[in-house]
């Protein structure tokens, strides 16, 4: 009797063990489900919620952490976002969708190097994957080996011929040659492929600049803003061009935006030290075009505008 009694105990803790886990499971997945509702909804905070609620349950739950970290990378809370994708890359060294996005925070967060780790290993690994050229191609951007970076964007384009990113960053290196017909007419087959793509259109608006267009560029970054509101690097642009067209509080109103998603963007940083020398004030002025010049004495327009603060 005392032998049946316990076979019936251990039955009934057996079941309940089966269907904790089934609503764990479930619970997890209605969470992570969720979240990707309120992600096709635009609603970052309550799917970042969410995804929170689902690694609460099982903290190595890949999808949830994996979204979770694309919804930092949005927020530019980047730290956090690295932290998301490298808890994953902890557990699965291989994953190459974990190290591309890794990669790229660390690219936005300004820790170059890290994301050469994370580029190579996806080209040495994932050779048949656009993505792991792409990569590697605007790291080596960041470093300024523009040959190598164009090779790297030829390798992707070799493997996805239609890819408006590796389009548009192939036309990017052709920009930085001054070679602006070419860059447009590859940026025009871009657009064909992806009209929604807002980096054409603030290239366009970077090549309307170069040549003097200040009006145009202003209608081509405004475009890829309507596109992309959250790109920091959108908003910077347009507060140049508005400095070149003599709305300067409008254009500060802008970078300041820019610097406050983004800090250690230079060339805003350029930006606003133009806008001092604008508005005649050298200390100013100075303060910020002094530091980037340090940093980054090639940079466009820097050695000019410090020139005309130190002549104020």
């Amino acid at each position: 009797m005392k032998s049946s009694i316990h076979s019936i105990i251990l039955i009934i803790f057996s079941l309940f063990m089966i269907l904790s886990c089934d609503n764990t499971e479930d619970k997890k997945g209605r969470f992570f489900l969720k979240g990707n509702e309120k992600m096709k909804e635009n609603d970052t905070k309550s799917a970042l919620d969410f995804y929170t609620e689902a690694l609460k349950i099982d903290p190595d739950y890949k999808d949830a952490r994996y979204n979770r970290g694309i919804v930092y990378l949005r927020l530019s809370r980047l730290d956090e976002a690295i932290k998301d994708f490298s808890h994953i890359i902890g557990n699965t060294p291989n994953d190459s969708l974990a190290l591309f996005q890794r990669g790229l925070a660390y690219l936005d967060n300004g820790e170059f190097y890290k994301s050469l780790a994370d580029a190579e290993k996806l080209t040495d690994q994932f050779p048949e994957n656009w993505q792991s050229h792409f990569l590697h191609g605007i790291v080596l951007d960041q470093f300024k080996n523009y040959g190598e970076a164009l090779r790297a964007f030829e390798k992707g384009l070799a493997l996805d011929p239609s890819n408006p990113d590796l389009l548009v960053n192939k036309a990017t290196l052709l920009f930085y040659a001054k070679e602006y017909e070419e860059a447009t007419q590859i940026l025009k087959e871009a657009e064909t492929l992806n009209p929604t793509e807002a980096n054409i259109f603030n290239l366009r608006s970077m090549i309307s600049f170069e040549e003097g267009d200040f009006a145009g560029a202003l209608d081509w970054v405004d475009k890829a803003i309507s596109l992309n509101p959250r790109q920091a690097y959108y908003y910077n642009n347009r507060g140049l061009y508005k400095l070149y067209t003599e709305q300067l509080d409008a254009g500060l109103e802008d970078i300041n935006y820019s610097l406050k998603q983004n800090p250690k963007n230079l060339f805003a940083l350029r930006n606003k030290g133009i806008y001092y020398v604008m508005k005649s004030q050298p200390e100013l002025a100075l303060r910020y075009l002094e530091e980037v010049y340090q940093k980054d004495p090639e940079m466009e327009l820097v050695k000019d505008y410090l020139d005309k603060a130190q002549a104020l």
